[in-house]
C-alpha cells in the first residue's frame, strides 16, 4: 500500500503516510501540564508517520476548554519535553498543534475573563462545556489592533517553546471555528479595519501568524490546518473558494512543511457556494504537501493517496482506538471501536488501555 510507504515531509523522513490527527482529550491538570498517561498515550501511537498533538493553548488568554494543555509556562514546556523525548526514543515524529480558542470558550474556564474574538458576536445554538456543566456562549470581547499584535507574538513565542520542548514542528490550528478561523469567517468577523472586510483583510491574521511561526521555527517546520467547508461553531464563508484560493496562494510563499485540509461534510442545499470536495478544490493549488483529513478508512485513504493530490491521510478516531493502526492497515485486520464516553476527560480508561493486536 502506498499509504504505508515512507515520505519526506519538511525536514523529516516519515516511516509512512499516516498521520495521527490532533484530538483534544482533556487529560491535562488544572495548570495545563500533561503527565505520565499522556506520555504513554503518544508513545503507544508512535508508529504513525506523524503525530500531530492535541491542540495546545498558546497563552492563558487562549484557553477555552478545561483540562487542556498549554505551552506558555516553564512547567508546561518541561512536561511536553518528557513526551517528545519518549516519542523520539521509539522513532516517532511529533508536531505541536498551536491553539487559541477565541470566542469558543467561557469565562468560567478563563478565570472570569470573557473570551476574545475579531468581533463581539456570540456563538448561538450551541453550548460550551465547563466544569459547571454546559453553558450558553457569552458575547466575546472584540480585540483591539494592539491586542491582535500581542496574540501574534504569543503564537510566535509558543512556537519557539514547542521547539524547546522537543517537537519536530508546529501546526497552526486555523480550522473548526477557533480564533484564526474566526478572522477568516464572514459570520464571525465584522471588522472595518485591515483585519476585516475584504478577502485579503480577513486572511491577514492567519498569514501574519504563520509568518511569525515560520520566523520562530525555521524552514520546513511550520504547518497549518484549514477547514474551508466546516460550519461548526457558527462559521460561514460568503466566498469560500475565492477566499481559500487566495489564502493558499499566499501560503505558497512561506517555507511550510504541509497544509492540513479537513474535507468536512456540509448540507449542500444550505451552502451551494461551498466546494463539494475540499481536497480536490484546494489541494492542487498548494506547492506544499497536503494532509487530507475527515472520515477516511483504510481503503478511501489509500485511494486518496493514489489520486496524487494528498501526500498523507490524517486519522483521528481510528488512531484513538487503535494505537497500532499502521500494523492493522498492513495486515487488513479488525479494528478496535472507540468508546465515545471517554473521549474527553477522565482517567486512563479509554485513553491508554486500547489493546494492541498482539495483546488481544
Amino acid at each position: 500500500m502506498k499509504i504505508l510507504q515512507a515520505l519526506q515531509l519538511g525536514n523529516t523522513t516519515l516511516k509512512n503516510r499516516m498521520a495521527m490527527a490532533p484530538m483534544t482529550r482533556s487529560r491535562a491538570n488544572f495548570s495545563g501540564e500533561v503527565g505520565e498517561s499522556t506520555k504513554l498515550y503518544y508513545t503507544q501511537r508512535a508508529s504513525a508517520g506523524l503525530i500531530i498533538s492535541e491542540a495546545i493553548n498558546i497563552s492563558r488568554q487562549a484557553l477555552g476548554s478545561p483540562l487542556t494543555p498549554g505551552l506558555f509556562t516553564a512547567e508546561q514546556i518541561a512536561a511536553w519535553k518528557k513526551i517528545t523525548d519518549a516519542v523520539h526514543a521509539v522513532n516517532g515524529v511529533i508536531y505541536a498543534q498551536l491553539w487559541h480558542t477565541g470566542r469558543v470558550g467561557h469565562s468560567l474556564v478563563k478565570q472570569g475573563d470573557l473570551p476574545v474574538a475579531p468581533s463581539a458576536i456570540a456563538i448561538e445554538g450551541q453550548q460550551h462545556f465547563t466544569m459547571e456543566g454546559p453553558k450558553d456562549y457569552e458575547t466575546p470581547y472584540a480585540l483591539t489592533k494592539a491586542e491582535i499584535e500581542q496574540i501574534i507574538q504569543d503564537y510566535k513565542k509558543a512556537a519557539a517553546n514547542a521547539i524547546e520542548a522537543g517537537f519536530d514542528g508546529v501546526e497552526l490550528h486555523a480550522a473548526f471555528g477557533y480564533l484564526p478561523n474566526q478572522f477568516l469567517a464572514d459570520s464571525a468577523n465584522h471588522r472595518t479595519d485591515e483585519y476585516g472586510g475584504s478577502i485579503e483583510n480577513k486572511n491577514r491574521f492567519a498569514l501574519e501568524v504563520m509568518q511569525a511561526i515560520c520566523e520562530a521555527v525555521g524552514m520546513g517546520k511550520a504547518a497549518i490546518r484549514l477547514s474551508p467547508s466546516s460550519t461548526y461553531n457558527n462559521i460561514k464563508h460568503e466566498h469560500p473558494i475565492e477566499q481559500f484560493t487566495a489564502l493558499i496562494l499566499e501560503l505558497n510563499k512561506l517555507p511550510l512543511s504541509y497544509i492540513h485540509l479537513m474535507n468536512v461534510p456540509f448540507p449542500a442545499e444550505q451552502y451551494p457556494n461551498y466546494p463539494s470536495n475540499t481536497i480536490d478544490t484546494f489541494g492542487p493549488l498548494s506547492k506544499h504537501p497536503i494532509i487530507a483529513n475527515c472520515g477516511y478508512t483504510r481503503e478511501t485513504g489509500e485511494a486518496e493517496i493514489e489520486k496524487g493530490i494528498a501526500s498523507m491521510i490524517a486519522y483521528g478516531t481510528l488512531f484513538l482506538a487503535n494505537p497500532d493502526l499502521p500494523k492493522r492497515f498492513e495486515l487488513n485486520t479488525e479494528l478496535n471501536q472507540a468508546d465515545r464516553a471517554t473521549m474527553y476527560g477522565g482517567a486512563d480508561k479509554g485513553y491508554i488501555d486500547y489493546p494492541f493486536l498482539e495483546t488481544k
